[in-house]
């Protein structure tokens, strides 16, 4: 029998937070994370791209993309968990998500949303020009 990997957390509350904020903003992101990804990882199969390979401490590096809606995807950027494999030791250590600011700032308060598309607090005007203008852009 093949022995599992375990997960890890470079800082698991910072990293919990993102992670509800991804459950209360973006279901499908999190539904694949957690019945697909998650699984696939435990059992060794390592997805996303490599970035980097540290042969010092053993470690290698990925980034894996979530799927987001492709207007999230232009306004805020791709949904993206950073995770390092220890080999040896058999451990997935979970590092982060990006777009951090946005995920951050969704946890911290309730964000609204424009043509269904979060918009950030601090930035409100900066997201709506945005938003508005992929949709002229796409018409």
């Amino acid at each position: 029998m093949k022995s599992a990997y375990l997960f890890d957390y470079v800082n698991e509350n910072e990293f919990k937070k993102l992670e509800r904020s991804i459950k209360k903003y973006n279901m499908l992101a999190y539904k694949k994370l957690y019945f697909s990804y998650y699984p696939s990882l435990k059992e060794g199969n390592f997805l996303g791209k490599l970035i980097s390979t540290n042969k010092e401490n053993g470690t290698k590096t990925y980034e894996l993309k979530l799927p987001t809606d492709a207007l999230f995807s232009k306004v805020h950027g791709d949904i993206k968990l950073y995770y390092l494999v220890y080999e040896k030791e058999k451990i997935v250590m979970l590092d982060k998500f990006e777009p951090q600011e946005i995920l951050s700032e969704g946890h911290a308060s309730e964000l609204v949303t424009y043509k269904g598309v979060m918009v950030s607090k601090q930035h409100a005007e900066k997201d709506m020009f945005k938003i508005n203008l992929l949709n002229m852009i796409e018409k």
